[in-house]
């Protein structure tokens, strides 16, 4: 299923030739994604506050991370829903840093592992909206090493990993399952 996954975002390529794309395009869909998830939106910039306030996404944002921000409410625990920034730390976008790290409540490796699924499901949505999921492949560090058997290892862990937690199908193609419930 990894190669199958990789072929699907190496596809995007000729989305943007030159390496380069309106990076902002997208956000409809994304938001679109968002809303038939039951996920709530609030129209600001993450800089704001948090990406993930504990109760919405702030989408005057990239597509991107938009997408990443939906990946990240699909692979946290329901419990940590309502934490700011799903109790992660604070993100690139994060406007208040210091609080949405006060709020940390995972060790270093729930955060690394979350982060490297929800960078991986986020992309795959790009894939599947057709967004040019290349670049945010590349940006954040897929690509990174690529000759090295561990890096081909991780990618292929982090596959299998979001196939356990059925956030993919059997073709790799992520999965809609809403959560309606305003609960933790």
């Amino acid at each position: 299923m990894a190669q199958a996954v990789f072929r699907r975002i190496a596809k995007t390529r000729h989305q943007c030739p030159d390496l380069k794309a309106d990076l902002i395009v997208g956000c409809e869909k994304a938001i679109a994604l968002a809303v038939k998830l039951g996920i709530p939106i609030i129209d600001e910039e993450p800089v704001m506050a948090f990406s993930w306030d504990g109760h919405a996404i702030r989408a005057r944002s990239e597509t991107s991370v938009i997408f990443h921000e939906i990946a990240h409410w699909q692979v946290a625990p329901v419990t940590r829903r309502h934490i700011c920034d799903f109790g992660l730390g604070a993100g690139p976008e994060t406007g208040r840093i210091a609080a949405a790290n006060a709020a940390v409540c995972v060790d270093e490796a729930v955060q690394q592992h979350e982060e490297s699924l929800a960078s991986l499901l986020g992309i795959l949505w790009e894939v599947e909206y057709d967004e040019p999921a290349i670049l945010a492949f590349a940006e954040q560090n897929w690509l990174e090493l690529y000759d090295r058997l561990g890096t081909h290892m991780y990618f292929v862990k982090s596959v299998d990993a979001l196939g356990s937690r059925r956030l993919i199908n059997a073709e790799g193609r992520p999965c809609v399952v809403p959560f309606f419930s305003s609960s933790p």
